[in-house]
């Protein structure tokens, strides 16, 4: 899909590539979709095009990744957070809403932590507030990451494309090995005190623990006492759930088609529907 508009924007020290598609004026709300690990701008090609035909969808390649040239600046969620932060304000963008896959959701949750204003929907998807969220071997396979295992890969190719030095690129992947295994520690309140609607997205098979998925809707005021009651829910709920079937956590990064729809409904803040029984 070709962009209505891309370049760079320094920010924080970098150089960060972004992607608008669509128009950034248009009534809804834009909204900021950010990959995962070893993820650019292309990786998300599928989801940027279904969202695209209803409103302004802006991409970026977070430090190191896709187009945007590593520094020697440390890596962190919080860092990447705020480079968000400054894309959108780099755009002009007031508010938008925000949807992140795996470390992308990471960044999402910290966007929306740190800079509330900017954030008006929060969509987490196969992505964890914690470290202890993600199951153990998630950790032993992170830990084996080396730069050979991505030789001839999308992400090598693309980094020297900018970096041509092979030592550059060793040294981001151990980087993003030293993030991946420490990941983040947001606290329950820290949680509680973001102010954006959220929908969380995992697949029972994924590397985020089912459990921590649940922890983190009912953080967001997920569950509805009246509604377990009457069986109706007469609201629009604070938070969203979504758990997809026999789907591991890089199978779900393909199901646009399927969760597209889900995703815009609680973007466009869609009343439930309740059928007539009697």
């Amino acid at each position: 899909m070709t962009a209505d508009r891309s370049g760079y924007l320094p920010v924080n020290g970098i150089d960060l590539y972004y992607e608008v598609h669509g128009d950034l004026g248009a009534a809804r709300s834009p909204l900021l979709l950010i990959p995962g690990a070893f993820m650019a701008c292309d990786s998300m090609e599928a989801w940027t095009t279904a969202f695209a035909r209803d409103r302004a969808v802006i991409v970026f390649d977070q430090q190191g990744h896709g187009r945007t040239p590593d520094t020697s600046r440390p890596l962190s969620y919080e860092q990447f957070g705020e480079d968000a932060a400054a894309l959108l304000r780099g755009l002009g963008v007031d508010r938008a809403d925000v949807m992140g896959y795996s470390q992308g959701g990471g960044v999402a949750l910290q966007l929306a932590l740190r800079h509330p204003g900017l954030v008006d929907h929060l969509v987490s998807m196969s992505a964890t507030f914690r470290r202890d969220g993600w199951h153990p071997s998630v950790f032993e396979a992170i830990g084996g990451l080396t730069a050979e295992m991505f030789a001839d890969t999308p992400v090598e190719t693309s980094f020297q494309a900018h970096t041509p030095e092979p030592a550059a690129f060793d040294r981001w992947i151990r980087k993003m090995t030293t993030l991946n295994l420490d990941d983040q520690q947001i606290s329950d309140d820290e949680m509680r005190s973001i102010t954006a609607p959220t929908m969380v997205i995992v697949g029972d098979a994924d590397g985020v623990r089912l459990d921590h998925a649940l922890e983190m809707f009912a953080l967001r005021g997920g569950g509805d006492a009246d509604a377990a009651a009457s069986g109706v829910l007469s609201h629009v709920p604070p938070a969203r759930l979504v758990v997809l079937p026999a789907m591991s956590h890089v199978g779900i990064s393909a199901e646009s088609d399927v969760l597209v729809p889900m995703v815009s409904a609680f973007l466009d803040d869609e009343v439930p529907v309740t059928p007539g029984m009697f």
